[in-house]
């Protein structure tokens, strides 16, 4: 009896050409690749120094807006009404203190100086004459008294009416800059109605506020971080003072921060303040040891004699190093600052 797959060929029975196509077709479907090498870069080795990536203390931080403002700052008013006759101030002028920056027409005040001045010249005469009739047993001294008291107050008064006519001057309070110029010539000031406003560039404060749940965070004296965009790097600042209440609209506490002195900063600019919130650990290299390669992150691992780039994916900036958030384990050595034209796979030579 013959088998199914099989053909008779003379003595001997051979497998059909099913059967060797089928042992073919099982052998081709077996996964096999051949083993390829990569070729890795030659030449002279590369001296570079190493860092151990490692956990590292940080503070948490949480960034609260805020707005620079000058520490001393005025609002011009008028102690007395009349019209505005002079008004000299104009915005980013550089005053003194006792500058005039206002002149008010005020010749009613003028009018009362001057009958002031009549008053206190008659009680002058009347109690010279008194004092000549007491003299001569004239008068008596009781009425000598009254002239004096007279005399007194006519001379109150014209010191009055001189203090209130010095006020037709309206004066720069203390050195400064004019900020605001609110009042033109002709206009009517009085009492309360701001003319000018002014401030001193020389000390600057940061002034943010602060929620209820951050203000435990925050001590008098404490140095902070804080950014202003238009100011060259990180300031910092000095808590000065602490509002003890909290604004009823807001729920917030004012806190005011002493700034140093720094170029480009000026008030009413915008920045934040890093208020610290909690204690972390975190990895961090160098931020020269980071390569950018459009949307591509990489820094240098060194192993085995050699630089193999790793791909990173990072986090934020803080100060001279940056966060790694993945790419990179603890341990690990790290280029701290990658040579030009560095190549994965380049051998190095590590510098003791």
């Amino acid at each position: 009896m013959k088998m199914k797959n099989e053909i008779w060929n003379g003595d001997a029975w051979k497998p059909s050409l099913l059967v060797v196509a089928a042992a073919v077709t099982l052998t081709g479907c077996g996964k096999h690749e051949p083993e390829t090498h990569e070729v890795l870069p030659q030449g002279p080795a590369v001296a570079v120094s190493v860092i151990t990536v490692a956990k590292q203390p940080h503070e948490a931080t949480e960034e609260i807006v805020g707005t620079v403002r000058s520490k001393q700052q005025a609002v011009v008013e008028a102690k007395v009404s009349g019209r505005v006759e002079q008004s000299l101030a104009v915005p980013g002028q550089t005053v003194k203190a006792g500058d005039l920056l206002v002149q008010l027409d005020v010749r009613e005040i003028e009018a009362k100086v001057e009958s002031a001045k009549a008053m206190l010249e008659q009680a002058d005469r009347e109690l010279a004459r008194y004092r000549q009739l007491v003299s001569q047993n004239a008068a008596t001294r009781q009425e000598l008294e009254a002239n004096e008291a007279r005399q007194k107050v006519a001379a109150a008064s014209v010191a009055e009416a001189e203090t209130m006519l010095g006020y037709a001057r309206v004066t720069a309070p203390f050195d400064g800059v004019v900020t605001r110029k609110l009042a033109e010539v002709g206009d009517l000031a009085m009492p309360g109605k701001p003319l000018v406003e002014i401030e001193s560039p020389k000390g600057l404060r940061f002034e943010t506020d602060l929620p209820e749940e951050l203000l435990e965070k925050v001590s008098l004296g404490e140095k902070m971080a804080i950014r202003v965009p238009s100011a060259e790097g990180e300031l910092e600042g000095t808590v000065s003072e602490i509002a003890p209440v909290a604004d009823p609209v807001s729920r917030t506490f004012r806190v005011k921060l002493d700034l140093p002195a720094a170029k480009g900063l000026r008030t009413g600019q915008f920045g934040r303040v890093a208020v610290p919130v909690a204690e972390s650990k975190l990895l961090a290299v160098p931020v020269k040891a980071v390569v950018k390669r459009g949307q591509l992150e990489e820094v240098f691992v060194v192993a085995d004699g050699r630089a193999w780039m790793r791909l990173v994916k990072t986090g934020k900036e803080l100060g001279d190093r940056i966060e790694i958030l993945s790419g990179l384990e603890v341990g690990e050595q790290v280029v701290p600052e990658v040579p030009d034209r560095m190549l994965d796979g380049q051998p190095v030579e590590v510098k003791p």
